[in-house]
């Protein structure tokens, strides 16, 4: 209720990170994930109703570069991070005028407060179409993309750096996952050339480094604490078991004869969509018909079928789960929750090989 205020205690955490990250000789970048108003129209800036609002307030701008006055003041004199990126993945209707704008005010500020950190400045990268063969169509296409995107650093000869960027790739249970992982990796690898290529170089990092299965350079294997106890809500997150199993309802259909398992396909990545398909296209459909003022909606990359899936099953009953899943927490002694945590440690992971040879090959000096 005070938000121009700033607590220092609220940074111990980030400080704990970047030490740690500091004895093994890693450097850090400072990166605001979600500014007061959101910067973008997704649920990861915390706007929750797909408008960035930091754009059409005053206010929410001012809060913003006042923190990062704040933070600058805190790590001017850390050696160990290496910069700052004042916005995650801002989404500005205006064609970019205002993401601009900010960005030569916030640079003007910190840089009052600390003239020697780098600033790290989003604009995008290209992604590879959904089905990749590396043919020589594909590849032109991505390089033309990427070409367009680095324009602006190459006018002011800055340098070029990928921060955020990876496949997400198919469990080894999936339908045809041999395959598809076979294209992302197809992908990944000749992304990464382009990146080499020294009349356009680009320094990058991949994301991510460790998770449960979707993408990382290492993931928990199976066997661990943490995931023998999830494997009923890993499931549960996919399919439903009955009626009424996620929130209570007093209000009972008329017709249940759509009761039983029921496919929740909550997952934002890494997801089959088939079992929902029929479901939501009937929706689709009829929004379509209904207001087709939508598809010119911002941004022009998603459409009514992208905002349903966010909106219904990504956010609505992905919440609802939220309680349920902490309930899996109750009553565990802290040596239990100790063996939770540790199922994380690097010892036990599983490599994800293919990735990781992908990376080292393409590595750079």
């Amino acid at each position: 209720m005070d938000p121009r205020r700033f607590k220092k205690e609220g940074l111990k955490h980030l400080d704990r990170v970047i030490e740690l990250c500091a004895q093994e000789g890693i450097y850090t970048i400072i990166d605001l994930h979600a500014a007061a108003g959101g910067q973008n129209v997704d649920w990861h800036s915390d706007t929750g109703i797909h408008k960035a609002l930091f754009w059409e307030h005053r206010d929410f701008q001012e809060r913003t570069i006042l923190l990062w006055e704040w933070l600058a003041e805190h790590y001017r004199g850390n050696p160990w991070v290496a910069g700052y990126n004042p916005l995650n993945e801002p989404t500005d209707s205006h064609g970019g005028k205002r993401l601009v704008a900010f960005y030569q005010e916030v640079e003007k500020r910190i840089r009052a407060v600390d003239g020697k950190h780098v600033l790290f400045l989003e604009y995008g990268f290209p992604n590879p179409p959904e089905e990749y063969k590396g043919t020589v169509e594909q590849k032109d296409k991505l390089k033309k993309s990427y070409e367009r995107k680095i324009q602006y650093m190459r006018e002011i000869n800055g340098p070029i750096w990928n921060g955020e960027f990876g496949p997400v790739y198919a469990s080894s249970d999936a339908p045809d996952a041999e395959r598809i992982n076979a294209s992302r990796y197809q992908a990944l690898s000749d992304q990464l050339t382009m990146y080499d290529d020294p009349r356009a170089k680009a320094s990058w990092s991949i994301w991510l480094w460790k998770d449960i299965g979707f993408q990382g350079m290492v993931f928990v294997d199976k066997e661990t604490a943490y995931m023998k106890l999830m494997e009923p809500f890993l499931k549960k997150k996919r399919v439903s078991d009955s009626y009424g199993s996620l929130v209570e309802d007093t209000t009972e259909p008329t017709d249940r004869s759509w009761c039983g398992q029921q496919e929740l396909v909550v997952d934002a990545w890494g997801v089959d969509e088939t079992p929902v398909r029929d479901l939501f296209q009937p929706l689709i459909d009829w929004t379509n018909h209904a207001v087709p003022s939508l598809k010119n909606k911002y941004p022009s990359t998603w459409n009514e079928k992208r905002y349903l899936r966010r909106v219904v099953r990504e956010i609505l009953i992905a919440e609802a789960l939220c309680d349920e899943y902490a309930e899996y927490f109750r009553d565990k002694s802290m040596d239990e929750l100790d063996a939770l945590a540790m199922s994380f440690h690097y010892d036990k992971c599983v490599q994800r090989t293919e990735l990781n040879d992908i990376l080292t090959a393409h590595r750079g000096d």
